[in-house]
């Protein structure tokens, strides 16, 4: 691992740019010197000139579908687009095959982590109607979290036995993740929809099947299960205005219910089911407009803690089925970050506000242990981007393994052009060193 010194750098973090140098020794940040660092003995130099420095993005959902989907994504190629993209660690859900529902199975995701990932990696655990022991033997300070599925979606680990839920969140001893979305009225809906369309139900129908009050039924039981037992509570993939009235504004700290947003729900609307069909087809499914510049009102004001992808893809073959059997999810760890710059862009966020709910914050909120800041002693995990190199995505520029995106055809005025995982240069100029290895995150809990 070679020491790096990064000069002339415009350093964003913790709510500032300024320009300074940076030394890496070890895989860690030695100094951060906004006064210039002289010589540092042994280190190379790369100039940055012109180019901001970010902490690495911490995305805290993807489906990397490893093992036993890995026709659809492995690893090794979506950690590959993530570093490409300046996501450089990652916390990935259990609806794999098989789920990981006991200690040996998730055991068993870490040991093919460690083997093929280029960014850091942790695994949640996966929790299911019968399994509630193997969940409280989870260990919070080598794990990131719990997952529960509310609703049904990709995989079949659908949670729905109420004592269980009550003794889940009466005992959980670490922050549980959910999927919310009530199953019965989804089902209802579906099932409306099959009598007015057959087999022929048009993709448009998909938030009118997955509805707002599916979304809202499912969160506010559990924001109120949470309130009730005290329990630590994160509530993923925010999709609708009517659901932020759960969640209090203001600064993460202290807060025991938190929510995330993605960015699919951040960028798109119901009228991109027009032209862009089931590739936008997710679950929770992407509204009106109003949901979704309500959503983006709520990163600004704290209501959302955190922003993520939900990176879940499928193949193009399997897009392509009739509704019914069209899978939710799409690819999106490579175009988070630029996606994230272009709102920033157009004015909707800060070039402060994406750090803080890219890195900053999903650090803190999972107390992810000396990550996610530009800081003294931290692990280097950092991103160099160019706000100002448009480019356009396209088939050709694509890293995963689907290879597809519904960003295909879109303009990103940021590019990312350097990420560094524990001070490995990963990424340069766009090319790939798929010798890096990432590191178990590790928490402090």
């Amino acid at each position: 691992m070679s020491d790096l010194l990064i000069r002339n750098a415009m350093v964003v973090n913790e709510g500032s740019a300024r320009q300074a140098d940076v030394l890496i020794r070890s895989g860690r940040i030695e100094r951060v010197e906004h006064s210039g660092i002289g010589q540092a003995r042994g280190a190379k130099e790369l100039d940055a000139e012109g180019l901001h420095l970010l902490p690495g993005a911490i995305d805290d959902q993807v489906h990397f579908r490893e093992p036993g989907l890995t026709h659809k994504d492995d690893i090794a190629s979506a950690s590959a687009a993530a570093v490409a993209g300046g996501i450089t660690s990652f916390m990935e859900m259990p609806n794999t095959v098989p789920s990981a529902l006991t200690q040996e199975l998730l055991a068993d995701k870490y040991r093919l982590g460690a083997a093929s990932s280029l960014a850091n990696y942790s695994f949640h655990m996966g929790i299911s109607n019968t399994n509630l022991d193997e969940v409280l033997r989870t260990d919070p300070r080598t794990v990131c979290g719990l997952k529960a599925f509310l609703g049904s979606s990709t995989g079949d680990m659908l949670i729905n036995d109420e004592a269980v839920l009550d003794e889940l969140f009466r005992q959980a001893h670490m922050i549980i993740s959910v999927h919310a979305e009530d199953d019965p009225l989804i089902k209802a809906n579906m099932a409306a929809a099959v009598a007015r369309y057959g087999e022929n139900i048009p993709v448009a129908e998909h938030p009118l099947i997955r509805s707002e009050e599916a979304c809202y039924l499912s969160s506010s039981r559990a924001v109120a299960r949470a309130k009730e037992f005290g329990t630590r509570l994160h509530v993923l993939h925010i999709s609708t205005a009517r659901e932020l009235e759960l969640f209090a504004p203001g600064p993460l700290e202290g807060k025991r219910i938190t929510a995330e947003a993605c960015v699919h729900h951040l960028w798109f609307d119901d009228q991109a089911y027009l032209d862009k069909g089931a590739l936008v087809k997710w679950n929770p499914a992407i509204k009106t407009r109003a949901d979704r510049d309500a959503i983006r009102r709520a990163v600004v004001d704290g209501r959302i803690d955190v922003v993520a992808t939900d990176h879940a893809p499928h193949t193009l073959e399997e897009k392509a089925q009739p509704y019914a059997k069209c899978p939710s999810g799409g690819p999106l760890v490579q175009h988070a970050l630029v996606a994230m710059l272009e709102l920033m862009h157009q004015g909707v966020f800060t070039l402060e506000q994406v750090v803080e709910k890219m890195a900053h914050a999903p650090a803190r909120l999972f107390d992810v242990e000396l990550r996610g800041f530009v800081r003294e002693g931290y692990f280097a995990d950092l991103v160099l981007v160019d706000l100002n190199s448009p480019w356009t995505v396209s088939r050709e520029n694509l890293r995963y393994k689907c290879g597809w995106s519904p960003f295909e055809g879109q303009t990103f005025q940021a590019q990312v052009k350097h990420t560094f995982v524990n001070g490995q240069h990963v990424y340069a100029n766009g090319q790939v060193d798929r010798t890096v290895r990432g590191e178990r995150l590790l928490f402090t809990r």
